[in-house]
């Protein structure tokens, strides 16, 4: 696929994680780089140099990036994963020292920094079976909600949410359901029928309600959730065991507008809705979200998945709505997928205005003889591979290249970096190219995120708006932050 040359971003890094040293503040320029061979995993490499620099006989590549004041785009919120029913589980079956170390490298400079997580309310495709929500009632109708409880497997979600909570306080969450109880959709049944798998309008107000008591159980666990997204991927509709629930545009715009925005305020939540959650190929769904209940939402959620992935539809989309935020919000990682899946499906949104991007999912078990991960339900995901997985027997984690590539961004654009406008990024047919974004960190210092995959080393020339050159080596086949003073 040939893509047009896309805006290079740049900017610096906040980062300090171990074995790196990092200070804070910098009197050189350092670079860290990660390969697809995982010889190097976030390691220190020659940094880059002031001037032109020698390429000897190595194949070049310039970029630019504009880093004074007309430069400045969007404030990043971070980068992370999805905390699914099946991420509770592995963590929650390592040894106490395994998972304490892990969780600190998940949030910390201790390791990736991840600032931003998505979880899922209730059941999703990576839960184990059975399928379930907040409120099944035993597939009775309960319009009261009487009934509504987390149930084991939501208390766990929320236990380990404000854990995590608590290891990062500025950590940013959202949750996403899958579907609303069986019983509130025409078809009453949450898995096994797509015919009428969308809401009953009757209750509409019980859907709300619903969101409600969630994020007040979720509050009483020690857990404030910061925003959410009204369903995940509406124009999804399976039947088989997978939970989903269709939803239109129209619809959604509807029941955002007229019930759960104004049950939110009742409860005096403050909670962001965020519209959509799905792919790129529909900006139109949201544009009718945003156009009928605006005054509620907050942002657009994108997913990676669609035939033609573009992600300049965003660009598109802020230069129509510049007062909502966008992310990147789920995409998936697996050993049948590249090895820059997260940092495609990262430098590629942030080059056009979100403010985060986040992987699917953070954790899984380590892959079974039968080539599956999990836990998953009948239907859902079975290949679907953490940015962590976890060995049982062995109560050991490891980290995925996917974890390694995403963690080029998140450990070095800090929470609150400026994204910088640039030039010079391109991708030829079959995705071999140099793409890059940027940053204006907290600090005053500045990050560089190249990705390179050709299958070469390319010495690279960068120009700066204010007046500065930098030169350095791109190994093949990697993703490399250059920190810049």
């Amino acid at each position: 696929m040939l893509f047009s040359v896309l805006t290079l971003l740049a900017g610096q890094a906040l980062a300090a994680p171990s074995p790196l040293s990092v200070k804070v503040s910098l009197a050189s320029a350092q670079a860290y780089t990660s390969t697809s061979d995982l010889s190097h995993k976030l390691s220190a490499v020659d940094a880059p140099v002031s001037g032109a620099g020698n390429p000897g006989g190595t194949s070049t590549w310039s970029l630019s990036i504009d880093d004074t004041s007309a430069g400045y785009k969007q404030k990043i919120n971070g980068f992370g994963g999805s905390v699914t029913d099946a991420t509770v589980t592995v963590i929650n079956a390592l040894p106490s020292d395994k998972r304490s170390q892990l969780l600190r490298e998940l949030l910390t400079s201790d390791g990736a920094s991840f600032s931003l997580l998505r979880h899922t309310i209730a059941a999703s495709d990576l839960s184990g079976p059975p399928a379930y929500t907040y409120d099944d009632s035993n597939s009775n109708a309960d319009p009261s909600l009487s009934n509504f409880n987390l149930g084991d497997r939501g208390t766990a979600m929320a236990k380990l949410l404000t854990e995590m909570k608590g290891i990062r306080s500025d950590l940013t969450i959202f949750g996403s359901p899958w579907s609303a109880p069986g019983w509130m959709k025409l078809n009453r049944v949450l898995t096994g029928n797509a015919d009428n798998n969308w809401l009953d309008s009757q209750y509409y107000s019980q859907y709300a309600q619903y969101f409600v008591k969630y994020l007040q159980a979720y509050a009483g666990l020690g857990i404030t959730v910061d925003a959410i997204t009204i369903q995940n991927e509406p124009l999804n509709n399976q039947g088989g065991g997978h939970v989903t629930m269709y939803q239109t545009a129209d619809e959604a715009a509807k029941v955002t507008h007229d019930y759960i925005g104004p049950a939110l305020r009742s409860a005096g939540l403050n909670t962001q809705i965020w519209a959509y959650d799905h792919n790129t190929d529909q900006p139109s769904y949201p544009q009718t979200v945003i156009n009928g209940a605006g005054e509620y939402v907050q942002a657009t959620a994108w997913h990676c998945y669609a035939g033609t992935l573009d992600w300049t539809v965003l660009t598109n989309f802020h230069n129509a709505n510049p007062g909502k935020s966008q992310y990147m919000t789920e995409c998936w990682t697996s050993p049948a997928t590249s090895w820059y899946q997260s940092s495609k499906n990262t430098v590629g949104p942030l080059q056009n205005w979100a403010e985060g991007s986040l992987m699917w999912t953070l954790g899984t078990w380590t892959e079974a003889s039968d080539g599956t991960f999990g836990p998953y339900i009948q239907g859902g995901c079975s290949t679907c591979r953490g940015l962590f997985v976890v060995d049982q027997n062995a109560g050991t984690y490891e980290f995925t290249v996917d974890y390694y590539m995403l963690a080029q961004f998140s450990k070095f654009i800090p929470k609150g970096a400026t994204i910088l406008s640039g030039s010079g990024s391109y991708s030829y047919d079959g995705y071999s190219g140099v793409q890059s974004v940027a940053s204006k960190n907290p600090d005053g210092t500045r990050t560089v995120v190249i990705e390179n995959t050709f299958g070469n080393d390319v010495y690279l020339t960068l120009d700066t708006s204010s007046g500065e050159k930098w030169s350095g080596n791109l190994l093949a086949n990697s993703v490399t932050t250059w920190i810049l003073p």
